[in-house]
């Protein structure tokens, strides 16, 4: 087992150091003013549990299952839009990128870049980020092992070094239109050496699952929040909604706001019940 490097990533934010980092927000930048009155959401809840904050929102859902969903503001505009969320509120942004060609450009607003689990695998990608110098989370691909994670690391931390990366966790295909959370897989992409954030909401997605568009069973993701505190994570990922039921993306599987307190209540008393656990000892 290697000692976890820690990821600093603005504003006094460090993924891996006392405190678990939540990284939550909105699937999609609907608008401006959403974006804004959202942020400011997530900021006073995180404030109130004393959990520091990092805001998520895309400006482009280039994998949505119909080409006629809503997939965001786009690169120049939404990037304007998250520049506006810093500086109206102070926090650190996070949003994914889906090509190498995007990278500079985001890499010169965000705080964290995002690569999308379904490109996890993507050479020329990573490999852009990493150059970059910004700090990188990237998502587990549903289709991966937890151990396969550590040729992303070796990929990324070659050019980039260490104490940039930070994995996220999002759930292992399980049949059609169903992920499930095999709960290992947390200490084993921890046993590489690098923060390990669980993502709740996409945990309990339904890839495809209405046809058209995905499904979820929302009301599931603080379950496997608090077994994920429980297990040991440096963080905790979740989108989150004031309108789920008209949100543009993800509706379904988000954390409606007026559900937010009651579940980072939860994970504070867990952390503070028991703390980080670090991950076991192979026996062999």
């Amino acid at each position: 087992m290697q000692a976890i490097r820690s990821v600093k990533i603005a504003r006094g934010v460090v993924i891996g150091g006392k405190l678990p980092v939540l990284i939550m927000g909105p699937c999609v930048i609907e608008s401006e003013r959403h974006a804004l009155r959202m942020a400011k959401l997530v900021q006073a809840a995180a404030k109130r549990v004393g959990f520091p904050v990092i805001f998520k929102a895309s400006y482009d859902k280039a994998n949505r299952t119909s080409h006629t969903s809503f997939r965001g503001q786009g690169l120049e505009e939404g990037l304007r839009i998250l520049q506006c969320v810093k500086d109206a509120t102070g926090l650190p942004v996070t949003t994914d990128v889906h090509d190498a060609s995007q990278v500079a450009a985001v890499a010169a607003t965000v705080d964290l870049i995002q690569v999308p689990a379904l490109l996890c695998r993507q050479t020329d990608l990573i490999e852009a980020c990493a150059r970059s110098g910004k700090p990188t989370s990237i998502k587990k691909g549903q289709f991966l092992a937890p151990q396969d994670c550590g040729n992303i690391v070796a990929k990324f931390e070659a050019i980039a070094g260490p104490g940039k990366l930070v994995l996220i966790e999002r759930g292992t295909s399980f049949g059609y239109n169903t992920l499930v959370s095999d709960f290992r897989s947390l200490p084993i992409m921890r046993s590489f050496g690098v923060p390990v954030v669980f993502d709740g909401t996409h945990s309990v997605q339904a890839p495809g699952g209405l046809g058209t568009k995905s499904g979820g069973a929302g009301h599931f993701a603080p379950v496997l929040m608090r077994a994920a505190m429980a297990v040991g994570v440096e963080g905790v990922f979740l989108e989150t909604h004031d309108d789920w039921k008209n949100a543009m993306s993800d509706g379904p599987n988000v954390v409606p706001t007026k559900e937010l307190a009651a579940l980072l209540n939860d994970l504070r008393a867990i952390h503070r019940a028991i703390g980080r656990k670090a991950p076991p000892v192979s026996r062999r």
